[in-house]
């Protein structure tokens, strides 16, 4: 029988990479790393400081000057061998991401997989991004050259371990950049194996450097002044938190926030597509992740729809369809959560709080069922504030412009989506919702490359997007060339 997940056979001693070695932090503490699947010590992550974050600048700094004069194609050479790395050790990555942030293998490969479409678009950049060249006037030529910003940092949260990283520094190294990645303590491990892999793929030392840690090193790297721009995705207090320190100190920033994602389901429905499209948003990650769509809006008589979610979520099994809770904090919280819905009003049409674990090597970890609460109102905690777990929230409406009204209240504007089989709904939704992302259809709208990865209000902090062609423009800068080498007889003002 294929075990669930393969844990570490003992902890795993995470340290930083600095200018191509693995080094300990300069005081040298550290704090247990702890798999949400067992509740038990499967590692140790150091946790730096301002002068192991200067420690990593300056190996990044070094190495810079050579790699930014590397032909695009070279620095490419080199990443197609690290997705073929990748690739060949996607089962280790997998077991050890969902290891140390509780999620499914089969989860876990798939965040691993969408990681290797950012590599591969990075990868495509040798033969798109070609500039522009253009004839002005009479003897005068404008060009634009995209230039690397220098030593660049991405502070990534603990949901997706392997594949948020890679929405930024495949595309960062390939531009030119060194980067410098500060990936969440709770979940140190799959960076830790993915910087060895970037070392045998063969990057020069130094262009990728792993600083472990927590706030104090989140703000060292705001702080520096040799870091030029920083990518940062987890809350949205941290998020503004982020930005406003980085961009306070004169460098470029995006912070991705939280999110409380509606989605409208209609009378017209599709029964099949919704059900599973609803089912899997909520659920999926075990509602762990910034696409989750936690807040349904039945508009009109949708309760044969609303009997069908149910039915479909009771069949999920934990470990298989849907993982853990990441720490016990957040586990005792969501159970707090749903009592104080039910203390508000709110109907609990399914209680996910008596949950099993999956086996009984698993008895520690922190597991709980998906939950519905029905006939909740937008004013109730669970209908207006992130709750990050596998709660499912449903306010009625009578009308698809009251639905849309409630989006347009809701600070956040990550994602929104529309179940109907009407096209001129759907467009209508789209025209309207006051998101970055849409889905028609699709619970989970994330855009595929090239398209770039972004949402809109108190879900995003900072211009462009962080993957696609967003991500480029972030880590990069537009040089202007105007060129003339001869007066012209017929010249213009122009010339």
């Amino acid at each position: 029988m294929t075990k669930l997940v393969n844990l570490p056979e003992s902890p795993i001693e995470c340290n930083n990479l600095i200018a191509g070695e693995w080094v300990g932090p300069v005081k040298g503490e550290r704090v247990g790393v702890v798999s949400p699947w067992s509740g038990k010590d499967i590692g140790s992550v150091p946790m730096s400081d301002a002068e192991d974050v200067d420690r990593a600048v300056q190996g990044a700094k070094a190495a810079f000057e050579d790699w930014r004069r590397t032909p695009i194609r070279e620095r490419t050479q080199v990443l197609f061998k690290f997705r073929q790395l990748v690739l060949d050790n996607i089962e280790e990555l997998s077991h050890l991401a969902a290891a140390e942030c509780g999620k499914t293998v089969a989860e876990a490969r798939a965040g691993v997989l969408k990681g290797v479409e950012i590599i591969e678009f990075a990868s495509s950049l040798q033969n798109m991004d070609d500039g522009a060249h253009l004839e002005v006037s009479r003897g005068v030529t404008c060009e634009t050259r995209r230039e690397p910003l220098g030593v660049v940092a991405g502070i990534t949260p603990f949901n997706f371990p392997a594949m948020v990283p890679m929405w930024m520094y495949p595309t960062a190294l390939t531009t030119g950049n060194a980067f410098i990645l500060k990936p969440s303590e709770k979940v140190p491990l799959t960076a830790d194996l993915s910087g060895k892999l970037i070392l045998e793929a063969g990057f020069p030392k130094g262009i990728f450097s792993i600083v472990h840690g927590g706030r104090e090193s989140v703000e060292a790297l705001c702080d520096h002044p040799d870091i030029q721009a920083v990518g940062f995705v987890g809350s949205t207090p941290i998020a503004k938190a982020v930005y406003s320190r980085a961009t306070a100190n004169g460098k470029r920033a995006l912070g991705l926030g939280g999110a409380k994602n509606h989605f409208i389901v209609l009378p017209d429905a599709d029964p099949d597509v919704t059900v599973d499209g609803v089912v899997r948003s909520f659920t999926g990650c075990a509602g762990q992740r910034c696409m989750a769509a936690s807040l349904m809006i039945a508009v009109g008589d949708v309760d044969h729809l609303i009997e069908k979610i149910v039915e479909h979520t009771k069949t999920l099994k934990l470990g298989v369809d849907m993982g853990a809770i990441i720490e016990s904090s957040a586990h005792e919280r969501l159970r707090n959560d749903l009592d104080q819905a039910t203390k508000e009003g709110a109907k609990l049409l399914l209680d996910g709080r008596g949950a099993k674990a999956p086996d009984a090597e698993f008895e520690g970890g922190y597991w709980l069922n998906p939950s519905i609460l029905d006939q909740a109102t937008f004013d109730m905690e669970c209908a207006n504030r992130e709750l990050f777990g596998p709660i499912l929230s449903i306010v009625h409406v009578k009308t698809l412009d009251e639905a849309l009204a409630l989006q347009s209240k809701s600070p956040y504007g990550n994602a929104y989506s529309v179940f109907t089989t009407r096209g001129a709904t759907a467009r209508y939704v789209a025209e309207n919702a006051e998101a970055g992302m849409v889905g028609i259809n699709i619970g989970v709208p994330v855009p595929r490359e090239p398209f770039s990865f972004g949402g809109a209000k108190a879900s995003k902090f900072g211009s462009h997007d962080m993957t696609g062609w967003g991500g480029v423009d972030l880590w990069t800068k537009l040089k202007k060339v105007t060129t003339k080498w001869a007066l012209q007889p017929d010249a213009t003002w122009m010339s």
